[in-house]
């Protein structure tokens, strides 16, 4: 039996380039017609299924490749299309894409210099390029908005001692209170947001309150509506109380590439922490978090020794020392897609794409401002637009909801503030047409009892 051939080394560019037809050809015929596979969950785990058939066969499949991508490809959520705008899930960027397949044809690992020479200088640069534009020193690549939280948590729990206690808002990130927990934290304060942000004048409260040490969470884009927290109010109330500082601009964080935008951002660097995450306003494929730092002595609590990774006469001689950069160890090299779409689009492009989907907002808000049979809530910070169907229950938005997940049509998010329950538009796609989003309402429409 002869060997499969390896996707690295000098037969990897030959080995790869039919199989990468291969997945072409079932990413071109495995349609799905709209921005969801029909049917709800059963039909489509029906139909996965009847196509993966034995996964383990006693004979493998030389047609596996095809067969596996086109069902995942017929049966997946396409961010893509203008009608799946449920959530922070970006469509990638071909560029980006692309330079992923290099990564996992090279397969870098970022435990040690000697598994990943150009990629931990890669890195390093990435992160600092990126954590500068965020008025930061350093940043650490991470999995995503939640680990980043959990890290920021972390190094803030090292620095102020076991009793620090976590300060948020209702509106905050799930992952900042459960991570709290995980890192046995004292129970967090929550703070009320009922105008949807985090109010200082209540926060000053709460810090006087309550001992501290405290860390104060806020929020530049949250994940309901895409609000931001009046971040410089809230800085100086955490200067006045001697409280650290944590900004999640896990979401609003791309807005710093745009000069029409970046002001809303305003206080950003008076964080000692900031989560950012480029799977949402930065277009990358999964996964493409960081955390920011402001003091880099704060990522010093994350030295951690193995001999065989980074031994003291291996870094004494200059290898670089990657293991206090993340907890974990095996790492993807995630930086070079960043560093691709950064290199490739520029400042400027990927502020025009930022522009573009913010824009797309304030138009499908203006639609339904003007449509009589619709509600909106708000007019949008960043690119997220809450409405409902006027003079109806929230039964009934949510029935409306899943009828338009099931039948393939929309995809479209919910959320609950004031009270009651709205849908959600979350645009990031910068390819959406105004005609698009009247399609949108129009189908939203048609599903909605009269």
């Amino acid at each position: 039996m002869s060997m499969p051939p390896l996707a690295s080394g000098p037969q990897g560019p030959h080995a790869l380039r039919p199989l990468l037809a291969a997945v072409l050809d079932a990413l071109d015929t495995g349609t799905r017609g709209g921005p969801l596979p029909a049917g709800g969950p059963p039909a489509v785990a029906a139909r996965l299924r009847q196509a993966a058939g034995d996964l383990l066969p006693e004979h493998g499949d030389p047609h596996a490749l095809h067969t596996l991508v086109r069902a995942l490809t017929e049966g997946a959520a396409d961010p893509a299309h203008p009608h799946c705008a449920a959530h922070l899930h970006c469509p990638p960027l071909a560029v980006a894409t692309a330079a992923d397949l290099a990564v996992s044809a090279l397969n870098p690992s970022l435990d040690s210099w000697d598994q990943a020479p150009a990629a931990s200088e890669l890195e390093a640069l990435v992160t600092r390029t990126l954590a500068t534009r965020a008025g930061m020193t350093d940043a650490l690549v991470t999995t995503g908005g939640t680990e980043a939280n959990h890290l920021a948590l972390l190094l803030a729990r090292e620095t102020h001692g076991p009793t620090l206690q976590l300060v948020c808002g209702a509106n905050a990130h799930h992952s900042l209170p459960r991570a709290a927990w995980l890192l046995g934290l004292p129970p967090p304060l929550i703070i009320p947001t009922p105008t949807g942000t985090l109010d200082p004048t209540a926060l000053a409260d709460t810090l006087t309150t309550h001992p501290g040490p405290h860390l104060v969470a806020a929020t530049a884009g949250t994940t309901d509506a895409g609000l931001i927290d009046p971040l410089p109010a809230i800085a100086a109330h955490t200067t006045t109380h001697h409280a650290r500082l944590h900004i999640d601009a896990a979401y609003g964080g791309g807005l710093l590439f745009s000069d029409h935008h970046r002001h809303k951002l305003t206080g950003l660097p008076t964080a000692h922490t900031v989560t950012l995450d480029l799977h949402k306003l930065g277009w990358q494929p999964v996964a493409a978090g960081l955390l920011a730092v402001r003091d880099p002595h704060d990522l010093t609590v994350l030295h951690h020794h193995a001999d065989y990774l980074n031994a003291d006469d291996d870094t004494d001689s200059g290898l670089p020392d990657l293991l206090g950069r993340s907890l974990r160890t095996t790492r993807r090299p995630d930086t070079l897609k960043i560093a691709v779409t950064l290199k490739t689009l520029g400042r400027t492009g990927l502020a025009a794409l930022v522009d573009q989907v913010c824009a797309l907002a304030h138009h499908l808000a203006d639609l339904i401002t003007a449509h009589p049979r619709f509600e909106l809530h708000a007019p949008p910070t960043i690119s997220t637009v809450l409405f409902r169907p006027a003079h109806t229950t929230d039964d009934t938005v949510a029935t409306l909801r899943r009828d338009l997940l099931t039948q393939g049509h929309a995809v479209l998010g919910r959320a609950r503030l004031d009270g009651r329950l709205w849908l959600k538009a979350t645009l990031l796609n910068p390819h959406t047409r105004p005609e698009d989003l009247t399609t949108l309402l129009a189908l939203t429409e048609g599903h909605t009892p009269r």
